[in-house]
């Protein structure tokens, strides 16, 4: 909590002493940890944490100083040991808390389930840790009653979250019918303590429109006003992290979660981004904003919602919502058909995206977008005045509060549908000197026409600024990839922190010797690699090649479906046993096959796209070779690279240069990381693109590779 005076900033050397104490916890915790090694980058990793955050002030100050190290820590370094170890031991020496925040479900769980469990049995210390999860993971036991005791799904519940596209396969009693034995049987689960009623402990993860229908949300709750407000699952959980010294969340919700008190306020805890270099593409995936322009059901039964509501409670509503909503149905309708005209003319009348040249929208858009921002806007005060007053009356009257819980929860399916409208318009019509991208989509599922307009910033780094940096006092930002071609410097514009003073980094090398444990082979093939279709033809052949060389585990990174189709396509009968493609079953299963098959003694190998470059661990005889097809530039189609990369050119700069090279670098530096994962592999990397040593800039992305022995092979 945030204290209720100014905290006197501390002197350097009550700083230096925080640091050595928490320096001090980390070394107990690697001296008593089983198979302890002396790992020098680790030490010095954590004693840049342990400056950096003991030199930030927390809490209320009049001039608080900020402290942020960014650091790259190679794997094998245990980076988790050193920033967690650090930060707790300061946290609970400061009266503070730790907020852990991770991009991946792989690394939380690695937290929850080994790293801090390990920590809690050899810190000296004792301390409570939880996990953070947005409130759709829980499920709403007043929902939740309310469907398993109903019989049968009320028809105004299921209309708006399961729209008719969703019915294509199933009549509607069939579909109500399932979903009521789902809703009973989690019913009963919850009610008798088998089930906590935490999606994600499910023994079946739940279809997401089954799960929809039951899930807790902001806008449908009352808090503390419902009656199940005391045993809900999620308040419950709430209740678990204000009492825990370690908060582990991801990146999505501490950006989805600021201002709201949900997570410790950035201003008064001890920050910690791991998988650091997700940062700025999450931040900009949670500050873009879409409205549907297709799907509006919803608004014939918004006024008919209002209008018993506002009956029942005997109060008048503050607009004609009957005339607003009609008038905001026709509006959208005109959108609609203006965008699936535009995005037909610019795709010869197929599916497909139209993104707005320097954010400039087509002159008969605009008022149609001014109407929409207008009328929703209005029928969005309304919705929030209604539902103040029901709020009201369930804080006057107690007796009324399940009512009232009830009554509220029919206004949120509505209030975020009117919310994106609002967002989504006012950006749109939004135009300053740095544009923002803005797009229109269209694509038909099931036979259904979904069409929608998008809008988000381009800069990730301002976003942060304004949003994270403002707040953060003591932070770190790691990553085992957090340079490029050798540089902070890409990172540290994207991530908003360049040229800030109270800003250091630090590359920690790994401890692995990859000269000495592996190689990194450059395939130079005689097809150019800008000749997609000979370029793959022949890389093709050679991957086949060396394919019957694989003795034990391998992994193919490929940078498209259609490259690995055909690869999929080419392989002979010989290795049609021994290869698993990526997409063909779970992940999870995939890499239990191919564990399987290698401890068994049989050759494996793994076909897999971008997201198989990261995260993914085949240590020793699982992972003796990584064969990278192709450097892996991402296409150029993303609308919002290619707004900042139209806006870069617009100002003189070359996006080639500032963006494409530096995310491609980062990329293949995780690429490569996938070869060695222990101190006692030996293994190798062959990249089929020769690219990598004949052009500069591929140069420049080998220089920040681990330094294996380099080999050279040419195709006769």
């Amino acid at each position: 909590m945030q204290s209720e005076s100014p905290d006197e900033p501390a002197s350097p050397s009550g700083r230096s002493a925080m640091a050595a104490h928490a320096l001090a916890a980390f070394r107990h915790v690697v001296q008593a940890s089983a198979g302890f090694r002396q790992r020098p980058g680790q030490e010095a990793m954590a004693q840049c944490v342990a400056d950096t955050l003991s030199e930030g002030d927390l809490g209320d100050c009049a001039q608080p100083e900020k402290s942020i190290c960014v650091v790259q820590a190679g794997t094998g370094v245990g980076k988790s040991a050193a920033y967690a170890s650090v930060a707790i031991a300061m946290a609970l020496q400061r009266k503070t808390r730790v907020l852990i925040s991770t991009a991946t479900v792989a690394l939380q769980e690695q937290l929850m389930q080994k790293d801090l469990p390990a920590l809690a049995q050899t810190m000296e210390q004792p301390f409570a840790y939880a996990l953070a999860k947005g409130r759709g993971r829980y499920v709403c036991k007043l929902k939740l009653e309310r469907v398993a005791g109903a019989g049968s799904a009320e028809e105004d519940f299921f209309e708006d979250d399961f729209p008719a596209v969703a019915l294509a396969s199933a009549s509607q009693e069939a579909l109500e019918e399932r979903r009521f034995r789902l809703y009973e049987h989690m019913a009963q689960a919850l009610a008798s303590g088998r089930w906590d009623g935490d999606r994600d402990s499910l023994v079946e993860a739940p279809d997401p429109q089954d799960w929809a229908g039951v899930a807790a949300e902001r806008h449908s709750c009352t808090a503390r006003h419902c009656p199940r407000y005391r045993d809900c699952s999620y308040y419950q959980a709430r209740t678990r992290l204000a009492e825990a010294n370690v908060i582990v969340a991801n990146h999505d919700l501490v950006l989805a979660s600021l201002g709201m008190k949900t997570l410790p306020e950035l201003s008064n805890c001890l920050l910690v981004f791991d998988e650091a270099h997700h940062l700025p593409a999450v931040a900009l995936d949670q500050f873009s904003s879409t409205m549907e322009l297709a799907q509006l059901r919803w608004l014939d039964r918004l006024p008919k919602v209002l209008g018993e509501l506002a009956s029942a409670l005997q109060i008048d509503l503050d607009a004609d919502v009957n005339t607003l909503s009609s008038q905001l149905k026709t509006t959208l309708n005109q959108l609609a058909r203006m965008a699936l005209d535009a995005v037909h003319a610019h795709t010869g009348g197929q599916d497909g995206t139209l993104r707005f040249a320097h954010g400039q929208l087509p002159a008969d858009m605009t008022e149609p977008l001014a109407q929409v921002l207008a009328q929703a806007g209005a029928l969005s005060k309304s919705l929030e005045a209604l539902g103040g007053h029901i709020k009201q009356i369930a804080k006057e009257d107690p007796m009324q509060a399940l009512q009232c819980a009830q009554q509220y929860a029919k206004l949120g399916p509505l209030a975020p549908r009117l919310a994106s409208l609002v967002g989504t318009a006012s950006l749109l019509l939004e135009h300053g000197e740095q544009p923002l991208a803005k797009w229109l989509q269209c694509k038909s599922e099931n036979g259904f026409l979904l069409l929608s307009a998008h809008a988000c910033p381009m800069v990730p780094g301002d976003l942060l600024r304004q949003f994270v940096w403002s707040q953060a006092r003591a932070a770190v930002l790691t990553s085992a990839s957090l340079t490029s071609c050798g540089s902070f410097d890409y990172f540290l514009q994207e991530v908003g922190l360049s040229g800030k003073a109270h800003v250091r980094a630090l590359e920690v090398s790994s401890p692995f010797d990859y000269a000495r444990q592996g190689t990194l082979t450059v395939v130079h093939t005689q097809a150019d690699a800008k000749n997609v279709a000979a370029y793959t033809a022949e890389v093709v052949q050679c991957l086949m090649h060396d394919l019957n060389q694989v003795a034990h585990g391998a992994l193919v990174l490929f940078t498209s479906r259609a490259q690995m189709r055909a690869a999929t396509d080419a392989l002979p009968a010989a290795l049609l046993d021994s290869v698993l493609v990526q997409g063909s079953t779970s992940r999870a299963r995939l890499l239990a096959t191919h564990t399987a098959r290698v401890e068994a003694g049989f050759a494996s190998i793994v076909f897999g796209l971008q997201s198989f470059g990261e995260g993914l661990d085949l240590p020793g005889l699982l992972c003796e070779t990584v064969f990278i097809t192709k450097l892996p530039f991402s296409p150029p189609s993303d609308p919002v690279d290619e707004a900042r990369a139209e806006w870069l050119r617009s100002v003189g700069r070359d996006p080639f240069a500032e963006l494409v090279i530096p995310a491609t670098a980062v990329k293949l530096l995780q690429w490569t990381g996938r070869a060695i994962r222990t101190e006692d592999d030996q293994a190798h990397v062959v990249c089929y693109d020769k690219r990598l040593t004949e052009q500069n800039y591929g140069r420049r992305m080998l220089q920040g590779l681990p330094p294996y022995r380099l080999l050279r092979r040419d195709r006769a």
